[in-house]
């Protein structure tokens, strides 16, 4: 399996999100998405988890940060995917999900083949 750091945000597709972790108080994890242009379906989840963290003002409370997903797409690839709680600037307000890496049964990384279309 190779795995490529990707940290770019992705798009989820309207009416997609999951409603009964929405109900929850956590993030809806979207099945439809958006990344470089296509369109990714999950087909399952694999994994999940939870990131904490400190209070950024000083005190000793801890914070949820992130929810991290680790999701098979329909096309066979696995995804790592997280949604950020608070977004990190005012300009990435409503960017809250985002690709952490991509794996793949494939030989070529995902990189060598983006440079050899382009080329």
């Amino acid at each position: 399996m190779v795995e490529e750091f990707i940290s770019e945000p992705i798009k989820p597709v309207e009416g997609t999100a999951d409603t009964a972790a929405m109900a929850r108080g956590e993030p809806g994890l979207p099945y439809r998405f958006i990344w470089r242009d296509k369109e990714y379906a999950v087909a399952e989840v694999l994994e999940k988890w939870k990131e904490s963290g400190k209070c950024k003002s000083g005190s000793n409370e801890m914070y949820l940060r992130k929810h991290w997903f680790k999701v098979k797409c329909a096309d066979g690839l696995e995804m790592t995917i997280y949604f950020e709680r608070q977004p990190k600037s005012k300009q990435q307000n409503k960017t809250r999900w985002w690709l952490y890496a991509v794996s793949s049964d494939i030989k070529a990384s995902m990189f060598e083949y983006y440079e050899r279309d382009e080329v």
